[in-house]
């Protein structure tokens, strides 16, 4: 499978508790982390909850 690079721009600090166990999921604990995951519904649902504190990596 196709993979993504995902990394965190925006603090977590004042977000709801949902999108920070989001960014948990997707293994996002600190600013300017990146990491890579696999392409698929699951992961690409959590891109898209959390897109305003994230940036895809090329």
């Amino acid at each position: 499978m196709s993979t993504i690079k995902i990394k965190q721009v925006k603090s977590r600090i004042g977000a709801p508790i949902d999108q920070k166990r989001t960014l948990d999921a997707l293994g996002l604990r600190k600013m300017n982390r990146v990491v890579e995951c696999e392409v698929n519904p699951s992961v690409m649902g959590m891109i898209e909850k959390v897109k305003h504190l994230i940036t895809i990596v090329k």
